[in-house]
């Protein structure tokens, strides 16, 4: 599994012009999954995500965590973390999870977010969606269980 996350001020998503999903301080994950990816992946990328410490404390440094400021969550899918671009100009989509079974480790995740403490805002699985942030730093960083397992 793969995740673009982004420290925000504020984050939101739309779908045919109507706001599903709004935050305030928090975190704006872009979540991809791969066709091999499994629900033991799907627990570490949650863990880890929600225990990043990239929030700023009292000097300036990022000690704090998204449970240190209270902040919260929006999670939107997003099949095209897996576009590999290396041939030619238009990227393939192969290496990304057949719809059924990224939609189920989408929703595990939103459901470890939530059992961790954290109701996420969410958009659409498979919408064509707008999603608006303030980014906060900016800090993003790319996270890739690959990198893990």
């Amino acid at each position: 599994m793969r995740a673009v996350v982004t420290r925000v001020k504020s984050a939101s998503v739309e779908i045919e012009g109507s706001c599903v999903g709004r935050i305030g301080q928090g975190l704006l994950i872009l979540l991809g999954v791969g066709q091999n990816d499994s629900s033991a992946q799907c627990r570490k990328l949650a863990e880890k995500v929600l225990s990043l410490r990239i929030f700023c404390d009292s000097e300036g440094k990022m000690n704090r965590s998204l449970s240190d400021i209270e902040g919260a969550v929006l999670v939107v899918s997003q099949f095209t973390l897996y576009g590999d671009c290396r041939k030619g100009r238009r990227p393939s989509f192969v290496a990304a999870g057949a719809p059924e079974s990224a939609n189920a480790l989408y929703e595990e995740f939103l459901s470890l977010c939530a059992a961790q403490g954290f109701a996420p805002q969410h958009g659409q699985f498979g919408a064509d969606m707008l999603v608006s942030s303030e980014n906060d730093g900016p800090v993003t960083l790319i996270l890739d269980t690959d990198d893990w397992m």
